[in-house]
């Protein structure tokens, strides 16, 4: 092979590399984007005592925010239209819950079973509170946790600009 051939073949080889290169960084970069539309606050100060705390809207017009249960890490959904917490059972079997009485509730898909427990604390940024009822729901498939009005009757709530804002009374 020639000089030149090789050097065209080194010349293909690092294009290739630019651009691979270049793919690996736009998709990295787009699913931060992505990640920051649908979670913007995943962020949340779980670790500093507060008595207030302001999450913003996602792009689905939701607020979404980490959190704890008993001290495991979860992702909320805030639902003012859910009467208790409701966690998927393998965010329960992973947090250590214990599945207590089976109930029939009434959910946005129909009426399902679901069984009772208690939350020893639940934290969302710097607010937490303790002995919250809860449901553990074996029919969510996802592991977001709906964080109920269980929860959120304890604070006052004030929704402004896409951003809401809870706390202690």
């Amino acid at each position: 092979m020639s000089i030149s051939g090789r050097q065209t073949g080194a010349t293909s080889g690092l294009a290739i590399v630019f651009w691979l290169l270049l793919m690996a960084s736009l998709t990295l970069f787009f699913n931060g984007f992505i990640d920051r539309q649908d979670n913007p606050n995943r962020h949340l100060n779980n670790a500093t005592p507060q008595s207030q705390v302001v999450l913003e809207r996602n792009r689905a017009g939701h607020y979404v925010a980490p959190g704890k249960i008993n001290g495991h890490d979860v992702t909320f959904l805030l639902d003012t239209g859910a009467t208790h917490i409701s966690i998927p059972a393998g965010v329960a079997r992973a947090a250590g819950l214990v599945a207590g009485r089976a109930v029939r509730v009434n959910t946005a898909n129909g009426i399902i079973t679901v069984h009772q427990t208690r939350l020893q604390t639940v934290q969302l940024g710097g607010i937490v509170l303790s002995e919250i009822s809860a449901n553990i729901n074996a029919h969510m498939s996802d592991e977001i946790v709906l964080l109920g009005m269980s929860f959120m009757r304890h604070l006052d709530m004030t929704q402004r600009d896409g951003m809401l804002t809870l706390k202690l009374p």
